[in-house]
């Protein structure tokens, strides 16, 4: 799924830029596409903005804002996620670049630039990190005893709310992300610890505080399963 017929379906793409003119040009571009697009002019509005209406499938950030930078807002967006996010900016400077990819970004775009080359960046990231298996809301419907809310970090298990630590959340988006697939313990460190030399130990340390608060009988997993030796999956997307 790239783009869909309803605003259900859709993309949803996040485009935050404190440059009115590059904000709608991305914004008209990304819709003529049929992606549902929410802009913000801020890191902060940003942040506002996903707490009101949910997590997109991809964020695109210009770095040079005022207040909270691009960097920041990636990096809040990461305590509570693996959001997949392009970069905009308008200093060329390889260092900057490489930081940028190494850490936050998957793309990196540098002003001035072509919006039909951006909009097919777009496209390239989502075939590469794969749709979103469940629907994108504030907060995200598993079955009738689980419900997750991303942005502020917490899992409501019966309707009890319990609170996740950002590597948590991190891990659950991406298992959710890929529900009904395997995903590698090698994917899983690359993608939570980036920039640590993480090991497997580490990782199940971190499966086990997560399913003794998200199972309702973390010894025998609903949810997030074992698939010994390569990794983990979570529970598919029921048909309603």
């Amino acid at each position: 799924m790239f783009a869909g017929n309803s605003e259900e379906t859709a993309v949803k793409v996040l485009v935050v830029d404190d440059e009115v003119s590059i904000l709608r040009a991305v914004e008209t571009a990304l819709k003529r596409e049929a992606f549902v697009v929410n802009t913000a002019v801020s890191g902060e509005e940003a942040l506002t903005a996903i707490g009101r209406k949910g997590l997109p499938h991809i964020a695109i950030l210009d770095l040079n804002m005022p207040g909270m930078d691009g960097f920041e807002l990636a990096e809040a967006i990461l305590e509570f996620s693996d959001l997949p996010i392009i970069m905009l900016t308008a200093i060329d400077d390889e260092a900057t670049v490489v930081y940028g990819l190494e850490r936050y970004a998957e793309d990196y775009i540098v002003k001035p630039f072509r919006v039909a080359e951006l909009v097919a960046r777009v496209r390239r990231v989502l075939r590469r990190i794969g749709d979103f298996a469940y629907t994108l809301e504030p907060v995200i419907k598993v079955d009738e005893d689980l419900q997750v809310d991303f942005p502020n970090r917490k899992a409501f298990v019966r309707e009890r709310p319990i609170q996740l630590t950002p590597t948590e959340a991190k891990l659950l988006y991406i298992l959710m992300r890929n529900a009904g697939r395997t995903v590698t313990n090698g994917f899983l460190l690359r993608r939570v610890w980036p920039m640590d030399n993480a090991f497997e130990d580490r990782l199940h340390t971190h499966i086990y505080r997560l399913r003794r608060k998200i199972e309702l009988s973390p010894k025998e997993p609903h949810y997030i399963v074992s698939d010994w030796g390569t990794g983990y999956s979570f529970l598919a997307q029921q048909e309603a």
